[in-house]
């Protein structure tokens, strides 16, 4: 691959997820000091590094802040749990364990554990997080321009790295016994493809992963079929409605009364919508979208990066493509007399846009981008809501 003028040239070395640092201290007894109130303003908080590697923020996740999280108006239920707010966070930020207790202190209430495998994978080399420059996404544009600063708006390419099982699974049953009750652990799982497989044995890959996860403490699990940076089958599982069908049942046979959330992507035809509820409806209990859009990146077809593969889109360019999947899905679901509930995911940032999910059909809403790059966003939104209740 030649870099272009806006891509960094980096060689792989060491990025796997290991065991992070801090576990082997036992982080339980809070050795990193924690950040006091006058600490806590936006431009302070800690976040992810995108100039540092993947490994380098697993190893380097923020101390825990002190800081008092508004009160909002409810009922709020996410598949089944009773929470104190409709914010969640998607698997994304989450690296590992100590990243889902930091943003757990942030005001927000459903923490998704990155997606994990059934062995260990290495993250895409650098840049993972590329901001760029668009108009809203409706799945047609082939190619968005890179940016050298950040409009609310990046390509993702980390390419689903994951820990060694025993690793995760360790840090699982330790996040969830830190975490309050209150607080809902989702890990999201995926399974990985190997030479000579067929849709059978991937779908007993992403069973064995989704049962580790709940041996670990999980109280819900996220099947990821929806990943633009792969080329495998997985990364677009969800296109395939008898593939989709065929993963979902056998993770929900391995775990059994546990929740089960499917993660998709965009459906540029939305007449398909009903066809995938019906292929999935009495295996799962939740839909997440949207995971992102995908595009090419460069400044012209000819300088193209990412050795010219799509990446997924994610932020504010897709929130009219997401939010319209939504309102078709809830539509869907509501003609079907489905009890699949609809996580809204896509381009949020502030509380108006977690409004417009919700009365869109969203039971919650789960943010990633903007997250990474405000951390208090959370604690901002249930400011505006705790004095302006949505219901």
């Amino acid at each position: 691959m030649t870099a272009t003028s806006t891509e960094r040239t980096f060689k792989c070395q060491d990025i796997c997820p290991r065991e992070p640092r801090w576990y082997a201290n036992q982080v339980a007894t809070n050795q990193v000091a924690p950040l006091k109130a006058d600490q806590m303003t936006s431009e302070r908080l800690p976040r992810y590094d995108c100039d540092q590697s993947y490994q380098w923020n697993y190893d380097h996740p923020p101390a825990l802040p002190e800081l008092t999280v508004p009160e909002i108006s409810g009922p709020w239920h996410f598949c089944g749990h009773e929470v104190a707010s409709p914010l969640g966070i998607s698997a994304g930020p989450l690296l590992n364990g100590r990243w889902c207790c930091y943003y757990a202190q942030l005001g927000f209430d459903v923490l998704t554990y990155k997606t994990v495998r059934s062995r260990q994978r290495d993250c895409y080399p650098m840049p993972n997080l590329q901001p760029v420059k668009c108009g809203q996404l409706d799945g047609t544009l082939n190619r968005v321009a890179p940016s050298t600063s950040m409009q609310g708006t990046w390509a993702v390419a980390f390419g689903m790295p994951s820990a060694i099982p025993d690793i995760w699974r360790r840090d699982i049953a330790w996040t969830r016994q830190q975490l309050p009750q209150h607080k809902v652990l989702s890990v999201s799982v995926v399974g990985t493809m190997q030479e000579g497989w067929g849709i059978d044995e991937l779908a007993a890959d992403y069973a064995q992963c989704a049962k580790w996860a709940i041996e670990s403490g999980a109280d819900c699990v996220e099947t990821n079929f929806s990943c633009p940076n792969v080329t495998t089958c997985d990364g677009q599982l969800y296109l395939d409605l008898k593939e989709s069908a065929i993963v979902s049942e056998a993770v929900k046979s391995a775990i059994g009364q546990t929740p089960l959330i499917i993660k998709v992507g965009h459906f540029v035809d939305h007449d398909v919508i009903p066809k995938f509820l019906s292929a999935v409806d009495r295996h799962t209990d939740a839909v997440s979208m949207t995971n992102s859009i995908a595009s090419r990146v460069g400044e012209s077809d000819s300088e193209l990066m990412f050795e010219s593969q799509q990446r997924g889109i994610c932020g504010r360019a897709i929130f009219d493509a997401s939010l319209g999947q939504v309102t078709a899905f809830a539509k869907a679901i509501a003609e079907s007399k489905s009890n699949i509930e609809v996580i809204g995911l896509g381009g949020i940032e502030k509380a108006p846009d977690v409004t417009r999910y919700l009365n869109a059909g969203a039971s919650v809403c789960h943010l990633a981008t903007h997250a990474m790059v405000d951390p208090a966003c959370g604690i901002k939104i249930r400011d505006y809501l705790a004095k302006h209740p949505i219901r």
